[in-house]
């Protein structure tokens, strides 16, 4: 017979395992190309000592004159905290019952939650990483007709809950997107805060300013980046191209190949925004040239140019593609993902007041790159 504690046993010895398998390799072609490590954890925080240039200790002299100086390797102290990254699974009391007699409808239950947690961590995941740590998903303006009009609908989904800010970044209520009319640029809010103007800003629920540390953040040209000045350290600037143009492959080459001569840097990840994977598939086209196809770890399928992975990913801005060495960048985490449990080992809750089970995963980290000079960016791509 299937109980809570049937349950409970099956969660922590059936399914972590595979979830979080499932979460690190099959949630984003990105994250699946990135070193996970508990390494540099210090308490709260990641502290981590980031080399650049080179030894200086070298040089060519006379057979019995002096010998070069030493030199040190350059360090720079990067300092950033841990993220923290939730994950919950609800079951009710009345599906457990309806499936006490049934292991196989149990398991079915199970599935289809932890499921429903794998498509919102698919979409969630590979927002941040792409993102500034903010949370930022949108402008957003007063409704007309019902409907909101918002910046880009890039990141916006059905059923995500969002935290909404006034332009003065006062919040200003909570409320569900109910519908996504992207062509349009507008969307449908199950509230609507009658303070909503011109300007105001969605966020995901709680999480203004605490998501990890994405390209967005990197990709600055000012402030500091885990606690280092830029303008004092011009080794912390990533090569950003403006107004590209037009792809073609010697503007790709040239960000590849200047990577490599001034921070000997190797690209092994390309990701584009769909508009830049149309432009380079007409770029071959124009040339009656294949385009290669590979396969990723996590399965993933994507094109490929000169043997690296050309990645489309739906939160990339329009017009711009990355340029990135995934060695340099690494996901510190303080534990891989594990449920929250009580004192006596309990991972399912009852929610305060309803017929209901909540499982919550947990995850610290956040993601590091010990290269920013490293990777590049072209922007403004068009196609012809």
């Amino acid at each position: 017979m299937v109980t809570l504690t049937n349950a409970e046993n099956a969660l922590k010895s059936v399914y972590l395992g595979a979830v979080t398998e499932l979460l690190n390799t099959k949630t984003n072609p990105l994250l699946g190309k990135i070193e996970q490590t508990s390494s540099d954890v210090w308490g709260k925080e990641i502290r981590k000592a980031a080399s650049y240039g080179i030894n200086g200790g070298v040089g060519a002299g006379d057979e019995d004159g002096v010998l070069p100086s030493a030199k040190s390797t350059n360090y720079l102290q990067f300092v950033t905290a841990l993220k923290n990254l939730y994950g919950q699974i609800e079951i009710s009391d009345k599906a457990i019952r309806a499936s006490a007699d049934g292991r196989g409808a149990f398991t079915d239950l199970l599935n289809n939650e932890l499921q429903g947690l794998l498509d919102a961590s698919k979409f969630n995941l590979g927002r941040m990483l792409y993102g500034d740590g903010t949370g930022l998903l949108s402008t957003v303006g007063a409704a007309d007709g019902g409907f909101c009009p918002v910046g880009s609908p890039q990141n916006l989904i059905e059923g995500l809950v969002v935290d909404i800010y006034s332009a003065a970044s006062a919040k200003i209520g909570t409320a569900c997107i109910v519908y996504v009319d992207r062509d349009n640029k507008k969307i449908k809010l199950s509230e609507t805060p009658s303070a909503l103007a011109a300007n105001c800003k969605l966020y995901v629920q709680g999480s203004k300013d605490k998501e990890i540390t994405g390209l967005g953040a990197i990709f600055k040209t000012d402030g500091s980046l885990y606690g280092v000045s830029r303008e004092a350290h011009p080794c912390m600037r990533p090569y950003i191209k403006t107004d590209v143009g037009a792809l073609d492959e010697i503007v790709m080459q040239e960000a590849i190949d200047r990577l490599e001569m001034s921070a000997g840097s190797t690209v092994d990840f390309i990701a584009v925004s769909a508009s830049v994977k149309y432009a380079y598939q007409e770029y071959m086209a124009q040339y009656k040239r294949n385009i290669d196809v590979m396969e990723l770890n996590g399965g993933f399928k994507t094109l490929s140019y000169n043997g690296i992975p050309l990645v489309y990913d739906r939160f990339i801005e329009e017009g711009t593609m990355y340029l990135l060495n995934t060695k340099a960048f690494k996901l510190h985490q303080l534990c891989d993902w594990q449920y929250l449990e009580t004192e006596n080992g309990k991972i399912l809750r009852q929610t305060q007041g309803k017929p209901t089970y909540t499982a919550t995963l947990v995850k610290y980290c956040d993601l590091v790159c010990d290269r920013p000079n490293g990777q590049a960016c072209l922007k403004g791509i068009t196609r012809s």
